[in-house]
């Protein structure tokens, strides 16, 4: 309570810091609306009207000595200092008139020599603890010795932004001083903007050290044989990264540095939609005492959650400390890669189960980030809708691309790991006329990544996209490994590639400009063997 906030020009006298769950729990539920504890014992809270991510609210601070670095355009938009310091001043302001506040002293990054040290300024006891999950808590020693941090996030969400401030578009704005090393957050109570926040400012530093920011999963096998898993919402990349034969190392968010691999984060914040003990038991096992869900609906009397029940939004979510999952390795880090592995749910039919890349491949197919996502709700939309997102994660990302693909293929080169695409999703035809890949069968494709079998199977270089498709896979029919023997109609399946492969090749013209032209020829041609 005697800790103070003077240096930022706050005069609040009751602050908790780095607070014990059980007082975080009593705030919470006399003071924040729409707060309840879950019959398991997490904390059940309402974000308010935003229950998501606010990405074309996000503004980075122009200045001279980083905006070369920066790739500026729709996702990084500029802000100059003076709207930063308006927005700065208007969320210290409303912090001022609240009766307490919550402070967050923390750590980003499992590998010292790569961490760096975060405060949260926030004014609900559930962001403080959300953030007390996400982030790596200090030692009491740690704390004692703690000092100025890094970077500072003054969250003020719970007042909105003034949409006639210059470059205001609404009255969210998430603003990012990389020079003043501070995030002021208006107009948005949804927690899961301090956490990308602080994700968005590693995946700016660590390029200077010439280590690789991930939006990626991360497990170790016994053996010490370490994977990467890539994909977007939909891919599979939580559910198979928990994998009981492997030790978790992070969901979300990691660095591959020279000496290997570490998590940025010592939470999980896992999407509770359709969640179940027979799905995914290490997350629903993790949903107890300390666990902070968001945006979920429960029965009253009882307080259990329905999970299937959307009517706040599709985005429920759990963020929970990684202690909660039973097969996690701490400190999360980890050797070098072994393998990285794309995840991606094609709806259209077109890529197999498993293909092996070069490093360039593996460069073009992160640049692109590629899924398709199942045809919509909407009248007469029958077809499946293609998504790409630079790097697995462009709404964080603030080099050019090619940067981030430039730092991985000279990861893969230098440490021999082995890049691979795996299609989760659609065989024998696009979405509505073939299946979805099993799940018994994508596992069995993983774990034949990691026991090597693919090594000396025969494989297949496929004409267009120039990858490596192995003839067989333990445990897998071997007819589903080449597309095309899984469709009927091979005239439509033809068609249906020279679709998707003009997807890409639309798609990464945005890119072309930048990218390294050995990327860029790594991508698919139409009607032309790939040379490898």
């Amino acid at each position: 309570m005697n800790f103070n906030l003077s240096q930022y020009g706050i005069d609040v006298s009751e602050i908790h810091r780095n607070s014990a769950v059980p007082l975080l729990y009593e705030i919470a539920f006399k003071y924040e609306k729409g707060t309840a504890m879950s019959e398991t014992g997490a904390l059940m809270v309402y974000s308010g009207e935003k229950t998501g991510r606010s990405p074309k609210d996000k503004r980075i601070v122009r200045n001279p000595s980083s905006e070369n670095n920066i790739d500026w355009g729709a996702i990084n938009i500029d802000l100059d200092e003076h709207v930063f310091d308006i927005n700065r001043e208007r969320a210290i302001d409303y912090l001022n008139i609240l009766p307490r506040l919550f402070v967050v002293d923390a750590f980003a990054g499992w590998d010292e020599k790569y961490q760096i040290k975060v405060r949260i300024i926030c004014t609900r006891a559930y962001h403080a603890l959300f953030m007390q999950n996400m982030l790596i808590m200090p030692t009491e020693e740690q704390l004692l010795n703690f000092g100025e941090p890094d970077y500072v996030i003054f969250n003020g969400g719970g007042f909105p932004a003034n949409r006639h401030t210059s470059k205001m578009t609404s009255k969210t704005s998430i603003d990012v001083n990389l020079e003043k090393k501070e995030i002021v957050i208006l107009g948005t109570e949804y927690a899961g903007e301090m956490k990308k926040g602080i994700f968005s400012v590693m995946n700016y530093l660590m390029p200077l050290k010439n280590v690789l920011p991930m939006h990626c999963s991360c497990n170790v096998g016994e053996d010490g044989n370490v994977s990467i898993l890539f994909g977007l919402s939909g891919t599979g990349k939580t559910t198979l990264s928990a994998d009981p034969k492997r030790k978790l190392i992070g969901d979300d968010e990691h660095c591959w540095t020279d000496d290997g691999v570490f998590n940025i984060e010592g939470g999980c914040y896992a999407k509770a939609i359709d969640l179940s003990a027979e799905n995914e038991p290490d997350i629903y096992n993790a949903i107890r005492y300390g666990t902070v869900l968001e945006n979920v609906v429960y029965d009253p009397k009882t307080r259990m959650v329905d999970y299937s029940d959307t009517s706040i939004t599709q985005n429920t979510r759990a963020s929970y400390p990684i202690h909660y999952i039973e097969n996690v390795q701490i400190p999360c880090v980890a050797g070098h890669a072994n393998h990285v592995i794309f995840l991606t749910c094609d709806a259209f039919g077109i890529l197999p189960p498993v293909s092996e890349l070069t490093p360039e491949q593996a460069g073009y197919h992160f640049i692109s980030g590629y899924t398709a996502k199942v045809a919509g709700t909407e009248m007469g939309i029958t077809e499946p809708q293609a998504t790409f997102s630079a790097n697995f994660g462009a709404a964080f990302m603030m080099w050019h691309p090619n940067k981030y693909a430039e730092l991985l293929a000279e990861k893969l080169k230098k440490h021999n790991a082995k890049a691979w695409l795996v299609n989760t999703g659609w065989t024998g035809g696009t979405y509505g006329i073939g299946s979805r890949i099993k799940l018994k069968y994508t596992r069995a494709i993983i774990d034949a990544i990691h026991n090597g079998d693919f090594d000396t199977v025969e494989k297949v270089v496929d004409p267009e996209f120039g990858f490596k498709i192995p003839t067989s896979c333990p445990g897998v029919p071997s007819e589903l490994l080449i597309p095309k023997n899984t469709w009927s109609d091979k005239t439509a399946y033809d068609q249906m590639k020279e679709k998707l492969v003009g997807l890409f090749q639309e798609n990464f013209k945005q890119f072309e400009a930048k990218a390294n032209p050995k990327i860029t020829h790594a991508g698919p041609k139409v009607g032309e063997v790939i040379s490898n």
